[in-house]
């Protein structure tokens, strides 16, 4: 069973690293800033990489100049300015919301990609992307007793997270377009998105402006760099070789399908760590999933 369904169970553990990776994300965020994170965050996951690579040689070689624009602009876009707004939006509405506004993304790379690469929807793919923006839009307009009850608390939180659904998006039609023009390989490609997401960090560092007590000096404890190695260690390192895994070994559609299911882990993450979940909040993200899975299912493969 395991051989014939290698890529779904990779596809399966990447989501289920990324919500718990999210999880200690959410824990650093109250001592680093959004986007000192972020970079902290690249330059282990780029240590790790170069660790695997260095070894077996293979390193970016034979990448014409617009493939390699293209991985890097991805990089900047998605994972530099993206990832830093996501962690953003952790610190207003918390990992279980962001995440689920995070399901967007795949729809949103459908749209832009048949707006700018011509990949047009069929009925059916619009029909799942207005399932998954029901469900998302039924979980985040749940109101809540405590502070989240208070829509001037949760609006920032949900438009970060939506600007950072819309950065991954762009990122991933970006990626998709250079492997259109060339044939590149996987793990050298990942290399060239996170120095480009690197270096856009370093470019979105002057214009954030953080608040007191948000700086490297706060990683004063093992505990606290223990926990960011673990992060980038399994949400990082370990949820790309896993995508790169299920990509193989299985169809795309499914694969991004199953990428999507992280709400659905990050749900007991956070009841064990005290949250309260309502039966709305589970069944929108299942709605949402279940139209991330019919979008791929009539766009075929």
């Amino acid at each position: 069973m395991i051989e014939n369904y290698c890529g779904e169970i990779a596809a399966l553990g990447a989501a289920f690293l990324w919500a718990a990776a999210s999880v200690l994300y959410g824990r650093i965020g109250d001592y680093l800033s959004p986007p000192k994170l972020n970079l902290l965050k690249n330059l282990i996951a780029l240590t790790l990489l170069m660790g695997v690579l260095l070894p077996g040689g293979d390193l970016i070689t034979g990448i014409d100049s617009l493939a390699l624009m293209l991985l890097l602009l991805s990089g900047a876009v998605g994972i530099g300015v993206g990832d830093t707004i996501y962690f953003g939006a952790i610190k207003h509405i918390g990992v279980r919301r962001s995440l689920l506004i995070m399901v967007l993304s795949p729809p949103l790379t459908g749209i832009i990609a048949s707006v700018f690469l011509g990949e047009n929807l069929t009925a059916g793919a619009w029909m799942g992307l207005w399932l998954t923006v029901g469900g998302v839009s039924w979980v985040i307009a749940e109101r809540e007793p405590g502070p989240d009850h208070y829509p001037g608390y949760k609006t920032p939180g949900v438009i970060l997270a939506l600007m950072a659904s819309v950065c991954q998006a762009v990122g991933a039609v970006l990626s998709h377009a250079a492997f259109l023009h060339m044939d590149i390989r996987p793990l050298p490609s990942v290399l060239l998105r996170l120095i480009g997401g690197t270096v856009g960090v370093l470019m979105f560092l002057p214009l954030f402006r953080e608040s007191a007590g948000q700086g490297f000096g706060n990683l004063n404890s093992a505990r606290r760099w223990l926990t960011i190695f673990v992060a980038v260690f399994i949400g990082t390192f370990m949820g790309i070789w896993l995508q790169q895994i299920s990509l193989k070994h299985t169809v795309a559609g499914i694969a991004q399908t199953l990428f999507a299911t992280s709400p659905l882990f990050v749900i007991p993450i956070v009841v064990l760590m005290g949250e309260k979940i309502s039966l709305r909040a589970i069944l929108g993200a299942l709605l949402a999933i279940v139209g991330v899975g019919v979008l791929f299912g009539f766009q075929g493969p």
